[in-house]
């Protein structure tokens, strides 16, 4: 199972979307939100995303269609 820590940023007519539900309904993916920054107008978020790695590239793929930029995370901030 691949693990991918990827950086979402949300244009102001997705922020009230439930895109992370979406993902995980669309894609056998797991996801974790690692951290996050929402607003009225714009919004981010870093998200783990688990499963097998074609799965994860259609979720990306997915996401980038859909309007979300999306950046790859090295590391992760919040450790446990």
């Amino acid at each position: 199972m691949a693990d991918r820590h990827i950086h979402l940023t949300f244009p102001s007519k997705k922020i009230k979307e439930p895109v992370v539900y979406q993902l995980g309904q669309k894609f056998k993916v797991i996801t974790n939100i690692r951290r996050a920054n929402v607003s009225l107008d714009s919004g981010w978020m870093d998200l783990a995303v688990k499963g097998d790695e074609k799965e994860i590239d259609k979720a990306v793929e997915w996401l980038k269609k859909s309007g979300v930029r999306v950046d790859p995370v090295t590391g992760d901030i919040v450790e446990g």
